[in-house]
Protein backbone atom coordinates (compact mmCIF):
# COMPACT_ATOMS: atom_id res chain seq x y z
CA UNK A 1 0.00 0.00 0.00
CA UNK A 2 0.76 3.35 -0.45
CA UNK A 3 0.28 4.24 2.77
CA UNK A 4 -1.93 7.46 1.85
CA UNK A 5 -5.69 6.51 1.64
CA UNK A 6 -7.61 7.17 -1.78
CA UNK A 7 -10.29 9.75 -1.27
CA UNK A 8 -12.95 6.95 -2.27
CA UNK A 9 -12.08 5.42 1.31
CA UNK A 10 -12.33 8.65 2.57
CA UNK A 11 -15.48 8.97 1.52
CA UNK A 12 -17.26 5.72 2.37
CA UNK A 13 -14.42 4.30 4.95
CA UNK A 14 -13.59 0.97 2.76
CA UNK A 15 -17.48 -0.59 4.03
CA UNK A 16 -19.67 0.42 1.01
CA UNK A 17 -19.88 -2.94 -0.61
CA UNK A 18 -23.02 -4.37 0.37
CA UNK A 19 -24.79 -0.67 -0.25
CA UNK A 20 -23.31 -0.41 -3.84
CA UNK A 21 -24.61 -3.97 -4.47
CA UNK A 22 -27.98 -2.97 -3.61
CA UNK A 23 -28.10 -0.13 -5.05
CA UNK A 24 -27.00 -1.40 -8.44
CA UNK A 25 -29.39 -4.39 -7.76
CA UNK A 26 -32.27 -1.50 -7.22
CA UNK A 27 -31.25 -0.34 -10.90
CA UNK A 28 -31.96 -4.07 -12.80
CA UNK A 29 -35.05 -4.37 -11.02
CA UNK A 30 -36.39 -1.22 -11.97
CA UNK A 31 -35.16 -1.93 -16.03
CA UNK A 32 -31.86 -0.09 -16.47
CA UNK A 33 -29.25 -1.53 -18.34
CA UNK A 34 -26.17 -1.48 -16.05
CA UNK A 35 -23.70 -3.26 -18.55
CA UNK A 36 -22.78 -0.08 -20.93
CA UNK A 37 -19.01 -0.69 -19.88
CA UNK A 38 -19.07 -3.88 -20.45
CA UNK A 39 -20.62 -3.55 -23.58
CA UNK A 40 -18.18 -0.61 -25.07
CA UNK A 41 -15.23 -2.51 -24.12
CA UNK A 42 -16.48 -5.15 -25.67
CA UNK A 43 -16.41 -3.77 -28.95
CA UNK A 44 -12.92 -3.10 -28.82
CA UNK A 45 -12.18 -6.21 -28.12
CA UNK A 46 -11.20 -9.68 -29.87
CA UNK A 47 -12.86 -12.95 -28.88
CA UNK A 48 -11.11 -14.14 -25.24
CA UNK A 49 -9.21 -11.17 -24.90
CA UNK A 50 -7.78 -10.59 -21.39
CA UNK A 51 -9.11 -7.71 -19.83
CA UNK A 52 -7.77 -6.48 -16.35
CA UNK A 53 -10.48 -4.24 -14.31
CA UNK A 54 -8.70 -1.93 -12.08
CA UNK A 55 -10.87 -0.14 -9.44
CA UNK A 56 -13.35 -3.50 -10.38
CA UNK A 57 -15.02 -3.00 -7.32
CA UNK A 58 -18.33 -5.39 -6.28
CA UNK A 59 -17.25 -6.82 -10.23
CA UNK A 60 -20.47 -5.97 -12.42
CA UNK A 61 -17.84 -5.08 -15.54
CA UNK A 62 -16.12 -7.47 -15.01
CA UNK A 63 -18.67 -10.55 -14.29
CA UNK A 64 -20.43 -9.53 -17.43
CA UNK A 65 -17.04 -9.50 -19.61
CA UNK A 66 -16.98 -13.17 -18.54
CA UNK A 67 -20.01 -14.02 -19.88
CA UNK A 68 -19.45 -12.24 -22.63
CA UNK A 69 -16.26 -14.73 -23.12
CA UNK A 70 -13.71 -12.32 -22.32
CA UNK A 71 -10.67 -13.69 -19.58
CA UNK A 72 -11.05 -11.09 -16.58
CA UNK A 73 -8.70 -10.24 -13.26
CA UNK A 74 -10.02 -7.91 -10.96
CA UNK A 75 -8.16 -5.43 -8.54
CA UNK A 76 -9.56 -3.28 -5.80
CA UNK A 77 -8.23 -1.84 -3.17
CA UNK A 78 -11.74 -1.68 -0.75
CA UNK A 79 -11.95 -5.03 0.85
CA UNK A 80 -16.12 -4.85 1.19
CA UNK A 81 -16.36 -4.05 -2.75
CA UNK A 82 -14.08 -7.42 -3.09
CA UNK A 83 -16.29 -9.64 -1.23
CA UNK A 84 -18.92 -9.00 -3.52
CA UNK A 85 -17.62 -9.93 -6.21
CA UNK A 86 -15.98 -12.83 -4.82
CA UNK A 87 -19.20 -13.86 -3.59
CA UNK A 88 -21.49 -13.56 -6.93
CA UNK A 89 -18.62 -14.96 -8.92
CA UNK A 90 -16.65 -16.88 -7.02
CA UNK A 91 -14.64 -18.56 -10.38
CA UNK A 92 -13.36 -15.32 -11.30
CA UNK A 93 -10.08 -13.63 -10.24
CA UNK A 94 -10.34 -11.06 -7.50
CA UNK A 95 -7.00 -9.57 -6.25
CA UNK A 96 -6.84 -7.17 -3.10
CA UNK A 97 -4.33 -4.31 -3.93
CA UNK A 98 -3.40 -0.60 -4.81
CA UNK A 99 -3.51 0.03 -8.21
CA UNK A 100 -0.40 2.01 -7.69
CA UNK A 101 1.52 -1.02 -6.66
CA UNK A 102 0.16 -3.14 -9.55
CA UNK A 103 3.78 -4.30 -10.40
CA UNK A 104 3.53 -6.13 -6.70
CA UNK A 105 0.30 -8.52 -7.58
CA UNK A 106 2.45 -10.86 -10.06
CA UNK A 107 0.55 -10.13 -13.28
CA UNK A 108 1.85 -10.60 -16.75
CA UNK A 109 2.01 -7.44 -18.35
CA UNK A 110 -0.09 -8.87 -21.69
CA UNK A 111 -3.63 -7.56 -21.09
CA UNK A 112 -5.61 -6.35 -24.57
CA UNK A 113 -7.61 -4.06 -22.03
CA UNK A 114 -7.57 -2.30 -18.87
CA UNK A 115 -10.48 -0.52 -17.53
CA UNK A 116 -10.71 1.72 -15.40
CA UNK A 117 -14.50 3.14 -15.13
CA UNK A 118 -16.56 4.19 -12.03
CA UNK A 119 -14.22 7.43 -11.34
CA UNK A 120 -11.27 5.75 -10.64
CA UNK A 121 -8.95 7.95 -11.58
CA UNK A 122 -10.20 10.88 -10.21
CA UNK A 123 -10.67 8.88 -6.52
CA UNK A 124 -7.44 7.89 -6.06
CA UNK A 125 -4.78 8.78 -3.17
CA UNK A 126 -3.89 12.62 -4.17
CA UNK A 127 -0.67 12.39 -6.06
CA UNK A 128 -1.00 9.35 -7.19
CA UNK A 129 -2.80 9.74 -10.13
CA UNK A 130 0.93 9.43 -12.97
CA UNK A 131 2.10 6.49 -11.08
CA UNK A 132 -1.31 4.81 -11.41
CA UNK A 133 -1.26 5.27 -15.26
CA UNK A 134 2.10 4.30 -15.06
CA UNK A 135 1.27 1.09 -13.71
CA UNK A 136 -1.85 0.61 -15.78
CA UNK A 137 -0.01 1.06 -19.00
CA UNK A 138 2.47 -0.86 -17.98
CA UNK A 139 -0.21 -3.99 -17.62
CA UNK A 140 -0.80 -3.91 -21.15
CA UNK A 141 0.80 -5.86 -24.03
CA UNK A 142 2.04 -3.76 -27.24
CA UNK A 143 -1.19 -2.57 -29.17
CA UNK A 144 -3.29 -2.77 -25.96
CA UNK A 145 -6.14 -0.43 -24.80
CA UNK A 146 -6.69 1.41 -21.62
CA UNK A 147 -10.48 2.23 -21.08
CA UNK A 148 -11.28 4.97 -18.72
CA UNK A 149 -14.50 6.77 -17.59
CA UNK A 150 -14.80 9.54 -15.46
CA UNK A 151 -16.10 12.76 -14.35
CA UNK A 152 -14.94 16.19 -15.23
CA UNK A 153 -17.42 18.30 -12.49
CA UNK A 154 -18.90 18.31 -9.15
CA UNK A 155 -22.45 16.74 -11.39
CA UNK A 156 -20.73 13.56 -12.52
CA UNK A 157 -18.49 12.96 -9.10
CA UNK A 158 -19.17 12.08 -5.16
CA UNK A 159 -16.82 15.04 -4.76
CA UNK A 160 -17.05 19.16 -3.87
CA UNK A 161 -15.18 20.00 -6.71
CA UNK A 162 -12.85 17.30 -9.31
CA UNK A 163 -9.65 16.84 -8.31
CA UNK A 164 -8.27 16.54 -12.02
CA UNK A 165 -8.65 18.15 -15.55
CA UNK A 166 -8.64 15.86 -18.60
CA UNK A 167 -5.26 18.28 -19.51
CA UNK A 168 -3.70 16.33 -16.50
CA UNK A 169 -5.06 13.03 -17.51
CA UNK A 170 -3.77 13.36 -21.17
CA UNK A 171 -0.58 14.42 -19.70
CA UNK A 172 0.01 11.31 -17.57
CA UNK A 173 -1.14 9.21 -20.30
CA UNK A 174 1.56 10.69 -22.77
CA UNK A 175 4.10 10.22 -20.03
CA UNK A 176 3.22 6.65 -19.84
CA UNK A 177 3.82 6.27 -23.58
CA UNK A 178 -0.06 5.88 -24.61
CA UNK A 179 -1.87 7.13 -27.49
CA UNK A 180 -5.06 9.36 -27.31
CA UNK A 181 -7.50 7.22 -29.73
CA UNK A 182 -10.79 7.95 -29.18
CA UNK A 183 -13.19 10.26 -26.39
CA UNK A 184 -16.72 9.83 -26.13
CA UNK A 185 -18.89 11.90 -23.50
CA UNK A 186 -20.91 8.77 -22.27
CA UNK A 187 -20.50 4.89 -22.37
CA UNK A 188 -23.06 4.91 -25.23
CA UNK A 189 -20.66 6.53 -26.77
CA UNK A 190 -21.93 10.15 -27.30
CA UNK A 191 -19.47 12.66 -29.04
CA UNK A 192 -17.02 14.10 -26.68
CA UNK A 193 -17.32 18.09 -26.62
CA UNK A 194 -15.29 20.80 -24.94
CA UNK A 195 -16.82 21.39 -21.24
CA UNK A 196 -18.97 18.18 -20.88
CA UNK A 197 -19.04 16.90 -17.48
CA UNK A 198 -18.07 13.01 -18.23
CA UNK A 199 -15.22 11.67 -21.06
CA UNK A 200 -14.94 8.43 -22.01
CA UNK A 201 -11.34 7.66 -23.37
CA UNK A 202 -9.47 5.52 -25.16
CA UNK A 203 -5.69 5.70 -25.21
CA UNK A 204 -3.20 2.96 -26.64
CA UNK A 205 0.24 1.22 -25.91
CA UNK A 206 1.54 1.27 -29.29
CA UNK A 207 2.81 -1.74 -30.98
CA UNK A 208 6.36 -2.32 -32.77
CA UNK A 209 6.81 -1.47 -36.12
CA UNK A 210 5.95 -3.44 -38.55
CA UNK A 211 2.76 -5.34 -36.51
CA UNK A 212 -0.95 -4.15 -37.23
Amino acid sequence: MTGQQDRWAELTGGRAGEEYARRFASLVASGHDVHGEATFCAALLRPEARVLDAGCGTGRIAIRLAELGYHCTGVDVDSSMLAVARREAPGQEWLLGDLARLDTLGLKPDFDLVLAAGNVIPLLAPGTEAVVIRQLAAALQPGGLLVTGMGLDAAHLPLPEPPLTLADFDHWCTQAGLTLRQRYATWSGDPYQDGCGYAVSVHSRPAPMGRP
